[in-house]
């Protein structure tokens, strides 16, 4: 069984994904972790995210290990580093190298295999995976996602403003949106969640209800 849950930067998909996938025992797939890491590897390799070829060259000679709520790159625990302001100014344009695409939805392909998993990203109902059972898309207004990204960065104790991360969030969602391929759009037989008004554990419960029954359907 593959759960896809795609949506735009902030709409908490990361978190409850992991959260949804621990409560259904299914493995989980995080794959905007990917391009962070090889946007992370790039700046600190010092190859310009402007040569295409290079980065696509470099993506394909990581190792990228997603395991449970830790990413390591070439052995190093990223974790935290690919989630910092730095790698999201930087990320669109590895998001938008089609070599990187390709070899990205290739390894999510090859990694879910014989496996049940909660997927989550940008592209997964529509093009990793566009047979996946179960497809969601999660949402939430612009201002409730950089709230909550604002608190998730100080969480992790980096500084974060408001208004810088809400004009970087409505960016990216332009961009996101307009990418030829990968763009951000809901599937058409995904069910929408707007999470607006919710916390997480009332999201969750949304989820597992949207899933167990998917499950029944197709079993």
């Amino acid at each position: 069984m593959i759960v896809t849950i795609d949506g735009p930067a902030g709409a908490g998909k990361s978190s409850v994904a992991k959260k949804l996938a621990k409560e259904l025992g299914y493995h989980f797939l995080d794959t905007g972790a990917m391009y962070r890491c090889v946007t992370l590897a790039c700046l600190e390799r010092g190859i310009s995210l402007g040569e295409s070829d290079k980065v696509a060259d470099e993506a394909q000679r990581l190792k990228i290990e997603l395991l449970d709520d830790e990413v390591f790159l070439d052995g190093k625990n990223v974790t935290e580093e690919i989630r910092t302001p730095r790698v999201t100014k930087a990320i669109k344009q590895v998001a938008d190298n089609l070599r990187v695409r390709a070899a990205m939805v290739q390894s999510q392909r090859q990694w879910i295999q014989g496996k049940n998993a909660v997927t989550e990203g940008r592209d997964q109902g529509t093009i990793a995976f566009p047979d996946a059972p179960c497809k969601i898309f999660l949402t939430a207004s612009p201002a409730e996602r950089a709230r909550r990204r604002v608190l998730q960065l100080l969480h992790a104790g980096i500084d974060a403003d408001f208004d810088e991360i809400l004009r970087l969030q409505e960016e990216r969602d332009k961009n996101d949106m307009e990418r030829e391929t990968g763009g951000l759009r809901p599937s058409p037989n995904a069910l929408t969640v707007q999470t607006d008004g919710m916390d997480e554990s009332q999201v969750l419960q949304k989820l597992l209800e949207i899933v167990r029954s998917r499950v029944q359907t197709n079993p």
